[in-house]
């Protein structure tokens, strides 16, 4: 018996992988995030399967379905929202079937930060602008580790994905505009890649008025960063004719020094 950890992507069914899509089709049990996991996900279970909604349970509630699928011989497909190893409270369940002995296999997904940045159409690390992409949340209910506090992770500069933080817009602005500017893009993405989709965009100075005008209050990703809006970037070396790799040479003559002397 085995449990598979399976990432259902950021909101259309048909961003499931063909990995997760297998499970979920072959499983005896499915026990999925119902909150956030559409339903024509899990509608391709086998007709025999029993099939929970996780929305209401407690961690010890949902360990003691796994626990009776376990007894019963049956795998379970537990399916998350997005990719289940970005803030996806994964590990705890993890934790605790390891102690129980259940082997766990993890299918990755689509995250939600990827998929935002995929439907407004924009590379999140641009040569010379940003290389760097930070995934973290701003501080709510759940305290932040020392050193990871937004004022912290902002004087890197790096472009941002900003998780679960949709409500605290104002705080999250006050927090960045030292180091990026009122003047930073940034853009809100409601539900991603769902046929209730909507995208905000602004600066670090206007954006939290245009989300509450939006009436955006859930289930959002934020991104922060001058990569959003940028045109005048270098271009990446990869493609230029004058870099040399492994499947490709360099495809500018090279001057011999008595040619170049005349």
């Amino acid at each position: 018996m085995r449990v598979y950890i399976i990432g259902a992507g950021p909101g259309d069914p048909k961003l499931l992988t063909l990995r997760g899509a297998e499970l979920i089709s072959s499983c005896g049990v499915v026990l999925y995030t119902g909150s956030l996991v559409p339903r024509e996900v899990v509608a391709r279970s086998r007709p025999d399967a029993k099939v929970i909604d996780s929305s209401a349970l407690t961690l010890d509630e949902i360990v003691e379905v796994i626990v009776a699928a376990r007894d019963a011989g049956e795998d379970v497909a537990r399916v998350h929202t997005g990719d289940p190893l970005v803030f996806g409270s994964t590990a705890e369940q993890i934790r605790r079937l390891e102690a129980l002995g259940i082997a766990c296999e993890i299918v990755p997904g689509v995250s939600s930060f990827t998929a935002a940045a995929a439907v407004l159409g924009r590379e999140l690390t641009l040569p010379e602008l940003s290389q760097t992409v930070i995934l973290t949340r701003a501080e709510g209910r759940t305290p932040m580790p020392a050193g990871e506090q937004l004022e912290d992770l902002a004087r890197h500069g790096a472009t941002l994905a900003l998780f679960l933080s949709i409500t605290l817009l104002d705080e999250v602005a006050a927090a960045l505009v030292p180091s990026y500017g009122a003047d930073c893009p940034v853009a809100v993405v409601h539900k991603a890649t769902c046929p209730d989709q909507k995208i905000v965009t602004g600066t670090l100075a206007d954006i939290a008025a245009k989300v509450r005008a939006a009436k955006i209050r859930s289930q959002s990703m934020i991104l922060v960063g001058r990569v959003l809006t940028a045109t005048d970037f270098a271009n990446s070396r990869l493609y230029d004719p004058d870099f040399s790799h492994r499947f490709r040479k360099s495809r500018t003559k090279r001057v011999a020094p008595h040619e170049a002397n005349g």
